[in-house]
């Protein structure tokens, strides 16, 4: 980074083009004339006269924009390098010298431009001062032509002379004005093409920035690493802000030179997943064909991978290090030991499920036929079913609708199934556990796959209720037919001492146990007076009718005798009808029947 200028705010247009050709074409020279500055940051680039690593400058168009070159090597040597340029970069001037022609190298870095997707180039035929340049331009426009670029202009220019170079920047004008604009409110992603250390300021990196804005101040993810933005600069120039698409060079606040290179990116925290297991859709050569290993380019990135053949054109890629990928990126597999460019590739799912089962891979390979590579929460809901947010967010598709519960959100067909389901297996359980309160959440969710409980209880719905973690159905299928028989047989015994409560020993003989006891309170068919003593619902109600014809108030005493029953079940009856609400206390412990 220069010396620190003035701040002020990025307010001019600019845009971003990287060269290609073969080695020894003029792209440097070419670069060199265009923008009277030195692309070759190197002393042996520009002792040997060839470009080995990126190197960068920028000019002033006609327009007023500003155009900034990713000058990239030609040499087969430095053709990672080249892609790690190439990668972020929205369009590219293909370079093709006029007295040599199309070459090798041209082929390569068009066939690296088409698996990249991209759209926009211009074709420059340099050295027409030793050639007539209309042999290579026809014979490039060609080849070009049967690529992603399609049919591009052509200009012959003299890097010597200075002859076209009008020309050249009044088409790199028009190429840029039909570039897409870039969206600066979507998240960052800065692939990183170089890093170093300024002496007094700490770690600087730079890179393209195809979309998002950064401003000084920014927290970004690095990594497992989260990093603070000290300062910008772009093209030079000190700024509090920069907005895509556009070069930039940022200043880490106390990150170390070794924690960062050429292949990282900076990304808007939460916005991106890295993965290491990707499908993707490839455009090239027969995935069957393809080696079992090769190298996957993305951005400034190169990382080896692993491919698995799922489909005609779709194949499972294990990549050797994590990449902040999303649906609908696009990458390039190289095989470095044939120099040869095996195909670009369409990130289909950074997220992909694993693939245990017989035949799991057949039915992914089905599934991947109707994956276009277009984010859209809808689409991943469907196939997924269920997924966060944060998820959908980091796929590249933000969810547009409400979430189902907490963050969650759900296919809504597969939403209404979850919901028939959870009634049926309520009343599954209750009919298998008549004695139990209803069917634990924790159960429920195992039952139906929910990876969270809050998805249990936002599926719950009346006339089913949650109560004491445990899902209900209130008014639902009557006691069991042992517990009914028990209960009759109480009745026959409270027929003609309705309050009188059976004790232990009576309730143990009826079958009336703990559990059946609860489950009969539950069901309405017995009141607990208190612990081991309970009445049916008839009895509590005529005690209140028995007491309204005491002279009141009443004592405990007057009460036990008009009940006919014993303090053990008289002194808490009358406190269940003190709670109710039935009865009222006064200070000398007399009570008054309400109402």
């Amino acid at each position: 980074m220069p010396p620190i200028l003035p701040r002020r705010w990025q307010s001019c247009v600019v845009h971003v083009v990287a060269t290609a050709g073969h080695v020894d074409h003029g792209k440097s020279t070419l670069v060199r004339a265009l923008t009277g500055m030195e692309p070759d940051r190197w002393a042996e680039e520009r002792r040997r006269g060839m470009t080995i690593d990126l190197g960068y400058a920028w000019t002033d168009l006609p327009s007023g924009a500003t155009l900034a070159f990713v000058d990239v090597p030609g040499h087969e040597r430095f053709v990672p390098n080249m892609l790690a340029g190439v990668g972020p970069v929205p369009a590219a001037m293909l370079v093709v010298a006029a007295d040599e022609g199309w070459k090798p190298q041209s082929a390569e870095h068009l066939a690296a431009l088409d698996a990249l997707g991209v759209s926009h180039g211009l074709l420059v035929v340099t050295r027409c001062d030793l050639a007539d340049p209309l042999d290579a331009a026809t014979e490039a426009r060609a080849e070009i032509a049967r690529s992603s670029l399609g049919t591009v202009e052509a200009v012959a220019v003299s890097g010597a002379t200075g002859a076209g170079l009008d020309d050249l920047r009044a088409a790199l004008d028009r190429l840029v004005g039909a570039l897409p604009p870039a969206d600066p409110a979507a998240p960052v992603r800065l692939w990183v093409d170089r890093a170093f250390t300024i002496q007094g300021s700490g770690t600087v990196v730079t890179g393209t920035l195809g979309a998002g804005t950064l401003r000084a101040g920014d927290s970004l993810a690095l990594g497992d690493r989260d990093v603070r933005v000290r300062s910008l600069q772009s093209l030079g120039r000190p700024a509090d802000r920069v907005a895509a698409v556009a070069r930039v060079a940022v200043n880490l606040r106390n990150v170390p030179k070794d924690a960062v290179g050429r292949g990282d990116a900076l990304l808007t925290p939460g916005a991106f997943r890295h993965t290491d297991l990707v499908d993707v859709r490839v455009h090239g050569d027969p995935v069957a064909d393809l080696p079992a290993e090769l190298v996957f380019h993305v951005g400034s990135a190169a990382v080896a991978a692993g491919v698995r053949p799922l489909g005609k054109d779709t194949a499972r890629l294990r990549l050797r290090r994590p990449l902040p990928l999303r649906i609908g990126d696009r990458a390039l597999l190289r095989d470095p030991g044939r120099h040869h460019v095996a195909g670009g590739v369409t990130v289909l799912d950074p997220l992909p499920p694993a693939l245990r089962r017989r035949g799991a891979a057949t039915t992914r390979a089905t599934e991947l036929t109707t994956m276009d590579g277009r984010p859209d929460a809808a689409d991943e809901l469907r196939r997924r079913g269920l997924l966060t947010g944060a998820d959908l967010r980091t796929l590249g598709a933000p969810p547009t609708g409400q979430p189902a519960a907490d963050d969650w959100h759900a296919d809504p067909a597969l939403w209404a199934r979850l919901g028939t389901r959870l009634q049926q297996e309520v009343d599954r359980y209750a009919a298998a556990h008549p004695l139990e309160p209803g069917m634990p959440v924790e159960a429920l969710r195992r039952t139906l796959g929910l990876p969270d409980r809050s998805l249990v209880e936002a599926l719950v719905t009346k006339p089913l209720t949650t109560r004491d973690g445990r899902v209900v159905r209130p008014g639902g299928p009557a006691v069991p037919a042992p517990i009914q028989r028990a209960l009759d047989q109480l009745d026959g015994d409270l027929r003609d001492r309705p309050f009188h409560a059976p004790d232990a020993d009576r309730l143990r003989t009826l079958g009336l146990g703990p559990r059946e006891l609860a489950a009969a309170v539950r069901a309405g068919a017995l009141v607990k007076i208190a612990d081991g003593i309970v009445l049916p619902p008839a009895s509590v109600t005529r005690a209140v009718d028995v007491l309204r014809a005491l002279p009141q108030p009443f004592t405990l005493s007057e009460a036990r005798q008009a009940l006919d029953t014993t303090r053990r079940v008289a002194v808490p009856l009358l406190e269940l009808l003190d709670r109710r609400g039935a009865t009222a206390r006064g200070a000398d412990d007399r009570r008054t029947v309400v109402g």
